[in-house]
């Protein structure tokens, strides 16, 4: 009899041979999704989430519109992917934000087509999804003739634009671009049915909108924030601001994390830029599902002023500006934890917490290569407490002061509150009650403690597990 071979061999073929197969069936994500009181949303924002025809079922929406309605410019922020194939939306966006010095009205995603290695049509595309959300807004202040304005709208634009999705494929933008030119703003809203269609929006291969919102206070006057993200594979992030020169990297071309965060706080172009960068670097740029970064990453924020109270200053009033910034930085790490909980496959949230560094900067190093450890994340799924992976990837990484193999400790830490337990300490290996070792890493939640013994610096990293599901099985 003929052998019958699969169109992916593969996976059979690593079902055949492993001795230690197993299936789980993935945890439901449907509990981290849950309305939210429209009062909860921040003032002078209008949204919306519609089906132009990018996806081919027409039942999802795949192109977000979200307008400030405040009478000024918003002050507009933004971290961007280092990945050296930035996409059209990338670098239009980083123009935007260049030629308005900080002030933007309006967003436009789509979801279903990345734009990116896509050559002058994917510019040229990206430019035209910009000019006609531009035309959504009222008039600005400058086409009006009045004051607070600060670019020539008819070179440059007000929107900044994002896509995900495929790579090397052009937009279907004649269907985008009516699209948008059929929107009014009585197809807009400012509740949580608006700020759900856009949400959904802007989701590929997400299980969930990751939405959220809260409420915060800065002597005496309360601000809201509210924010949408998606995300589940080639997630590893490293965004900076627009002026980043940093190193790129190398990875697989396909998907991305897209986010914007929206706030009636009143904040300066400039610090606004400085509080989201240094969130991002404790939010999105420490989480990692499969530890390729895209050519799309981008966080955007806007702060239209819409709530009453002066405009914050990192330089003119430190001490309000702190507190804005410490709100951002844990409201951004709240969404990029929803991206890592609905990972491709992922069955585990993982907190990985380096302490006792001499600087951020080498527990951060640490923290992302445990993260991103195969080795790792293969051994979380299969719920064995090999903390010798864990020690091998923190040692692979070269830091600012010497690691002392003697200094080092290492603990797994239950989620529900219960002591941690040690696995090797000082350097010493512990007797370790393997019972209650593997009843730790069965659980969906844990945390992996690593301590240097160095300094006093701390970064934590958020990450899953690797299950046969991502790896095609």
């Amino acid at each position: 009899m003929a052998t019958r071979w699969s169109s992916s061999p593969g996976p059979i073929l690593l079902k055949r041979f492993s001795s230690t197969y197993t299936s789980k069936s993935l945890p439901s994500k449907s509990h981290l999704h849950k309305p939210i009181p429209d009062s909860a949303f921040p003032k002078g924002y209008a949204l919306t989430g519609i089906h132009v025809g990018v996806k081919k079922n027409p039942a999802l929406p795949d192109l977000a519109l979200i307008l400030s309605t405040s009478p000024k410019p918003a002050s507009a922020a933004a971290c961007f992917t280092r990945n050296a194939f930035k996409a059209a939306p990338v670098i239009v966006s980083q123009q935007v934000l260049a030629a308005g010095k900080g002030r933007a009205r309006g967003i436009v995603v789509n979801s279903g087509c990345a734009n990116a290695v896509t050559g002058a049509q994917g510019m040229e595309d990206a430019w035209a999804m910009v000019k006609a959300t531009d035309a959504l807004l009222l008039p600005s202040p400058v086409a009006a003739g009045g004051q607070g304005g600060e670019r020539d709208t008819a070179t440059s634009g007000e929107t900044l634009v994002m896509s995900t999705g495929v790579i090397g494929q052009t937009l279907p933008i004649s269907k985008i671009l009516s699209g948008i030119k059929s929107q009014s703003r009585t197809t807009f809203g400012s509740g949580f049915d608006a700020w759900e269609r856009a949400a959904r929006a802007f989701m590929t291969t997400d299980t969930f909108p990751k939405l959220r919102a809260r409420t915060f206070t800065i002597r005496g006057q309360e601000y809201r924030l509210a924010g949408m993200d998606k995300g589940a594979g080639m997630i590893h992030p490293n965004m900076g601001p627009p002026s980043s020169s940093s190193p790129s990297s190398t990875g697989q071309l396909h998907a991305t994390l897209l986010g914007c965060i929206l706030t009636d706080a009143a904040i300066s172009p400039r610090s606004l830029q400085s509080a989201l960068t240094y969130a991002v670097d404790r939010s999105f740029n420490s989480i990692s599902v499969d530890g390729d970064m895209s050519t799309n990453d981008t966080i955007i924020v806007l702060a239209n002023g819409a709530a009453a109270g002066a405009e914050i200053d990192e330089e003119t009033d430190k001490d309000a500006y702190e507190v804005f910034k410490e709100e951002l930085t844990s409201f951004a790490a709240d969404l990029a934890q929803l991206v890592v909980r609905d990972g491709e496959g992922a069955t585990k949230f993982v907190t990985v917490s380096v302490q006792g560094a001499t600087n951020y900067e080498d527990a951060h190093k640490i923290a992302s290569r445990i993260s991103t450890s195969a080795l790792v994340k293969t051994a979380l799924y299969g719920e064995d407490a090999n903390w010798g992976r864990i020690l091998a990837a923190t040692g692979s990484i070269p830091l600012s002061a010497p690691l002392d193999p003697t200094k080092v400790s290492v603990s797994f830490v239950p989620c529900d509150g219960t002591t941690p337990l040690p696995l090797l300490v000082n350097g010493e290996p512990e007797k370790v009650d393997e019972a209650r070792a593997s009843q730790i890493v069965s659980q969906e939640d844990l945390e992996v403690r690593v301590d240097l013994g160095l300094g006093n610096a701390c970064a934590q990293y958020w990450t899953c597990d690797f299950s046969y599901v991502r790896m095609g099985v």
